[in-house]
């Protein structure tokens, strides 16, 4: 009879990945580094585990948006007061923090409960192409498509 694999902290092996950001698609960049975040990528991925692996995005600033995302889509944040809403679009956005851009679109593909938060906090954003993260010894990942 075979046993199902169930992982856990004790047999989760994670990797650091690098991915370059500059001339890809917003959406398809944002799900496949979601993907990576939660560890469906990996035949050890259970549901209910985080055993995913750490992402560092570089080059955020050159990501593209097809059709007219640029200027149509808006984000939306509120600050709980009467009238406290405040609105931004996706080009100005990516002129003033390009990073942040990325962050909203793969949190937002991530589950929204404790799992997700702690998936959500093995990404890391930066909009020019260093990163602090040499001693981790991360990987190039190659994208999809």
């Amino acid at each position: 009879m075979r046993q199902t694999f169930m992982a856990n902290e004790s047999n989760i092996e994670r990797k650091w990945y690098v991915i370059d950001a500059a001339g890809q698609t917003l959406g398809r960049l944002s799900s496949e580094v979601a993907t990576i975040l939660r560890g469906k990528h990996k035949v050890t991925y259970t549901p209910h585990v985080d055993n995913g692996d750490y992402v560092i995005i570089i080059n955020a600033g050159q990501i593209e948006m097809t059709g007219k995302k640029e200027s149509d889509k808006v984000y939306y944040r509120h600050s709980n007061y009467p009238g406290g809403i405040k609105s931004i679009t996706a080009g100005e956005l990516k002129e003033k923090n390009p990073a942040r851009l990325l962050e909203i679109s793969i949190k937002g593909m991530l589950p929204s409960n404790r799992l997700g938060e702690k998936q959500g906090k093995k990404l890391f954003v930066y909009g020019g192409a260093e990163h602090p993260h040499a001693a981790q010894q991360p990987e190039n990942y190659e994208l999809r498509g």
